[in-house]
């Protein structure tokens, strides 16, 4: 059966956070290796979408050009793919000559069949910033379910698709300036024309998700309206007709067709041009979307109206959308700067144990949440105690007694019963799989650890070696083909580890060479590798005390005199979306002049208070010695940005007294050695687990203190420095 995996683009505006592994990237690689094992011929695809919005809101922010903005994260996204084991065949990007060959086809086979048309459109121009806004440059709330943060085209919260002037009290996200809204010429697709086709189609697709099915149902049962293919921005797919220089087709509308322009790029790329079409144009060839539940009306409805307007290629099979995975309860979101992002977890923990648990607790049928505390309960206990543990224990032993992996005697009722649980439990994670319901297809691999456990325990082969021999061996033997078998029905889920289990089962190969058929096949007399310890143990930290802080980057736009008083300042710091009035007592320590334009450090969640008659709203962070004070500032130069402590992201905090925080502990410290563990003087000589480059040797950097386990204060990519030289043991105020 040929397969065809397509997997979402994400946007190359940040770095992948751990919301969006949940929701489409590693379902598709679970469902992938699957299919690859069971003799599929499968082809997954994906790529950056380097042509959204996103993208050119973060470079006007930082000043860059899109293109750099998208290299950047391109790159970076590829890498965490390749450490967290994604198994792309293709990953493209959107600005590829190839994909803007194909889209500018698939434009205007459309075009020629009648689907595209010229009309006109109200689109929200802002008279601050001069210009007509793309539709993610306007926020306002959300008509249908009250959410004060919807996008122009998305609301976040609802999934409905949006236009700008649907949004309540609309604003434009730069300037924060009312937009006025004016007729500009545009190319619209019929999308009307594919109501009825649509509501049969999916009609026969009982095997959907519930979720998916209702939500297609209920966004064509309010009607489906025509809908705009281009937009007046400069940054995209150029228009293949006269007329529309000065505009590109709509992110949406490219995007989608990546599916289509990366299966072929990889046909080139492996010299089989025509490769694409046993794909795209046979029938029989099944085609699962992995997204997450906002992506569902553009792969259930808009892409297969595009599709049937094409007329010859394959509509999908399958749209397995997951829900939305939450942190403590907060949304996810790479644009806040919310969430887990994957560079930093990725650097603390093996990726299997990032895989494992998320496949645990994917959101497949409603919102899941992420807490640290679960994520370290069921490594620790499910993967580490349970699994890990059991398979040291056979091979340790087995490697004690014989060397080797020993032959297999006369089997009695419990060795049947063993044989019988792997063959079960390859037939059930099979039909799961299939389903596309991975978390329930994990923990039958789970219940298979379970049994491994008991049947190995009541075995007792440190007995049974000492009276008969055979009848140890044959122990043996099965508790090994219980190991083999979890490498294999685990590999999906867990390669890494499952690749080693097998090196050390004495096999040369790789396992990705084999089949999930042969999980039941005994095993060969290869000579054990030494068993190595799989995972360490994981320690725990809560992290109680910097779930309370919300710290922010900002940048003084304003200083003035505090009238009321000689020592302090009246502040104006940007943070991207808004701006706060500060008062600050920084007169005796910094002119004005060298104010205007820093970047600080800003606690946003503290609670307001009367200065001298005015209200501050926030205080920004500064190094004190005794003898000297130094603001904190960071290296990541941009306004809004969260200060985070490791992979640990801050939740939405409360409002915090200033005296809370002065319990916090914070302190300055003096990059000595740099490198896995380097060592930073303050107060006295710390260590910590984190990387630091060589070009910091000298600089001072800023602890903070869960405990007394040091972390370095950061943003996401970068660090936060004093401004100025103080003392190592400086504390923060």
């Amino acid at each position: 059966m040929k397969i065809l995996v397509c997997v979402a683009w994400p946007y190359s505006d940040g770095p992948l956070h751990l919301g969006h592994i949940y929701g489409a990237y590693l379902p598709a690689d679970i469902f992938a290796r699957y299919h690859r094992m069971v003799g599929n011929q499968v082809l997954m695809v994906s790529g950056s979408d380097e042509h959204g919005t996103p993208i050119t809101f973060v470079a006007e922010r930082e000043g860059v050009s899109p293109a750099e903005i998208s290299e950047r994260y391109h790159r970076i996204n590829s890498q965490i793919f390749e450490k967290l084991g994604i198994t792309f065949d293709n990953y493209s990007r959107t600005s590829s000559q190839n994909h803007k060959e194909v889209v500018r086809d698939f434009f205007m086979r459309l075009y020629n069949n009648g689907y595209i048309y010229e009309g006109e459109m109200i689109s929200p121009y802002c008279p601050k910033c001069k210009r007509f806004l793309p539709d993610r440059y306007v926020e306002g709330t959300c008509p249908y379910c009250g959410y004060e943060h919807a996008r122009g085209d998305q609301c976040d919260n609802c999934g409905r698709t949006l236009d700008p002037q649907d949004l309540i009290n609309p604003r434009c996200r730069i300037c924060g300036s009312t937009p006025e809204f004016k007729k500009t010429k545009h190319l619209f697709f019929s999308l009307s024309k594919f109501e009825e086709p649509l509501k049969e189609w999916i009609s026969s697709k009982d095997y959907w998700r519930e979720n998916v099915r209702k939500f297609s149902y209920n966004f064509i049962s309010s009607g489906l309206k025509d809908r705009a293919i281009t937009r007046d921005i400069d940054w995209g797919v150029e228009v293949p007709l006269p007329g529309y220089e000065g505009k590109r087709i709509y992110v949406w509308f490219e995007a989608v067709i990546g599916y289509l322009s990366s299966t072929i790029e990889y046909s080139k790329k492996i010299g089989k041009e025509d490769l694409w079409k046993d794909f795209w144009l046979d029938e029989n060839a099944r085609h699962y979307y992995f997204i997450g539940k906002d992506n569902i009306p553009f792969h259930t409805i808009i892409w297969p109206a595009m599709l049937m307007a094409h007329g010859e290629l394959v509509l999908p099979f399958d749209v397995p959308a997951n829900e939305y995975l939450r942190l403590e309860g907060g949304k996810f979101s790479k644009s806040a700067g919310y969430g887990i992002f994957m560079p930093q977890i990725l650097e603390k923990f093996d990726p299997d144990m990032v895989r494992f648990y998320s496949a645990l607790n994917l959101p497949e049928i409603h919102d899941s949440d992420f807490s640290w505390d679960d994520f370290y309960s069921k490594v620790n206990t499910e993967l580490i105690d349970k699994f890990g543990n059991f398979v040291n224990r056979v091979l340790k032993f087995t490697k004690s007694k014989y060397g080797r992996i020993p032959p297999m005697y006369e089997l009695d009722d419990d060795d049947y019963l063993a044989i019988n649980k792997i063959r079960e439990t390859g037939e059930n994670m099979a039909k799961l799989i299939e389903k596309v319901e991975l978390k329930k297809a994990l923990k039958e691999w789970l219940s298979l650890v379970y049994f491994g456990n008991q049947y190995f325990d009541k075995s007792a082969p440190w007995d049974i070696c000492k009276n008969d021999d055979k009848k140890c061996s044959t122990k043996l033997h099965i508790s090994l083909m219980i190991v083999k078998s979890l490498a294999i029905y685990g590999y999906p889920y867990i390669p890494f580890t499952s690749q080693r289990i097998w090196k050390m089962l004495g096999n040369r190969d790789d396992i990705s060479s084999y089949k999930w058929i042969d999980a039941i096949s005994p095993l060969e007399e290869y000579h054990i590798q030494e068993p190595e310890i799989l995972f360490k143990k994981l320690t725990f930290i809560n992290f109680e005390n910097w779930q309370k802080l919300d710290i922010r980057v900002g940048k003084i736009i304003e200083v003035k005199d505090h009238p009321n008083a000689d020592r302090l300042y009246l502040l104006k710091v940007s943070l991207g979306d808004e701006t706060r009035n500060l008062v600050a007592g920084l007169k005796a320590y910094y002119a004005p002049e060298e104010l205007m334009g820093k970047f600080v450090l800003l606690l946003y969640n503290l609670e307001p208070a009367e200065i001298r008659g005015i209200i501050s709203q926030g205080m920004l962070l500064a190094a004190d010695d005794g003898k000297n004070v130094s603001l904190l500032t960071p290296t990541e130069k941009i306004p809004g940005k969260r200060v985070i402590i490791k992979d640990f992201q801050p939740k939405n905090s409360e409002i915090i007294k200033h005296k809370d925080f002065s319990k916090m502990r914070f302190e300055v410290v003096r990059v000595e050695t740099t490198g896995v563990k380097p060592l930073l003087k303050g107060s006295k000589d710390y260590t910590v687990e984190e990387n630091i480059d060589d070009d910091l040797i000298g600089k001072e950097l800023v602890l903070f203190f869960e405990g007394n386990t040091p972390f370095i204060l950061r943003t996401e990519n970068g660090l936060i420095l004093t401004d100025r030289i103080v003392d190592p043991g400086a504390r923060i105020r």
